[in-house]
């Protein structure tokens, strides 16, 4: 009979199949929609603004794949709960759990989304990362279920990593539009009429428009990271700021966001400038998430490899 971090991995291991077709299912309705009749690309002074609730053409793949989504993602957040009920705490305190609970919120967070806006044309993108990330997480940084250390045995932990998990969901889907927005922005540039995709998918002012609203959402949450960690830190270590590595690219991160909201609010920075910045952002919580927990060392080594 199989315990439950045995459980946990066939879990992990069946979401990353269904994911795979999910994925495949998402790629295929974006070939297709690439055969479809282009719409005029709305460019000059007397077209009518873009707005963010316009209609995105869908087809019979795209539903497969949302469906397939969700399928992929009951058995993510099963795998995760069988991880923590295994080590009899929260499934988030190393590398490989973190990417388990902030893959399974990236999903949620998409899905979640739909109620809120028609965004299955990153069905592509959040499908892939998360395949991609479950693989990596699972291959390099898998640790057995072992003992919190004594900084890690606090209620901190709850709270701490796991809205620092929602912020990293709420980054990355913003990033996926930011990356999309850039593509597009490209396509209305040169008004390439005949590229079918593109004309299905959304303005690039519609995109950064979404993409903003997601990052100010992660930003809160981050901010919050940043201010329980301290807190957290005032507890455990009796300081609330050590400029300890993973204390400061925390902070970096908060800064890059927060320029990317006061830039675009005050500055008036637009289109790519504005995408670069969000990308850019994900980029260092990834980098956070990755180089430092591996490369580096200090009091918030617990990547458990």
């Amino acid at each position: 009979m199989m315990d439950f971090a045995t459980l946990s991995l066939f879990g992990v291991y069946s979401a990353m199949a269904v994911y795979t077709v999910s994925f495949v299912f998402f790629t295929w309705d974006l070939a297709k929609r690439s055969s479809l009749t282009p719409v005029p690309v709305l460019v000059g002074a007397g077209s009518p603004a873009p707005r963010d609730n316009e209609p995105i053409v869908s087809t019979g793949y795209q539903r497969i794949g949302l469906v397939l989504l969700v399928i992929g993602w009951l058995l993510h957040v099963a795998a995760t709960v069988a991880r923590g009920v295994a080590a009899e705490r929260v499934p988030w305190a190393n590398m490989f759990e973190f990417g388990l609970t902030a893959g399974m919120l990236i999903v949620a967070v998409f899905l979640g989304s739909l109620f809120w806006r028609d965004l299955r044309y990153l069905g592509a993108y959040v499908s892939g990362f998360v395949l991609l990330a479950l693989g990596i997480v699972t291959v390099n940084f898998y640790v057995d279920v072992v003992p919190l250390p004594p900084a890690l045995q606090s209620a901190w932990l709850v709270i701490h990593v796991f809205v620092a998990s929602a912020a990293t969901a709420f980054f990355a889907l913003g990033a996926g539009l930011s990356i999309l927005q850039l593509v597009r922005a490209r396509f209305e540039a040169r008004e390439m009429a005949k590229a079918g995709l593109l004309t299905t998918l959304p303005h690039s002012s519609v995109l950064e428009s979404l993409a903003y609203r997601l990052n100010v959402v992660g930003f809160v949450l981050w901010t919050f990271t940043l201010i329980a960690g301290a807190i957290w830190a005032e507890r455990a270590w009796g300081r609330y700021w050590g400029w300890d590595t993973k204390e400061v690219w925390t902070f970096i991160i908060w800064v890059i966001f927060a320029g990317y909201i006061h830039a675009r609010a005050t500055r008036g920075w637009r289109g790519s400038r504005s995408a670069w910045l969000g990308i850019i952002g994900f980029g260092t919580v990834l980098f956070n998430y990755t180089v430092v927990n591996i490369a580096f060392t200090g009091l918030h080594s617990y990547s458990g490899l």
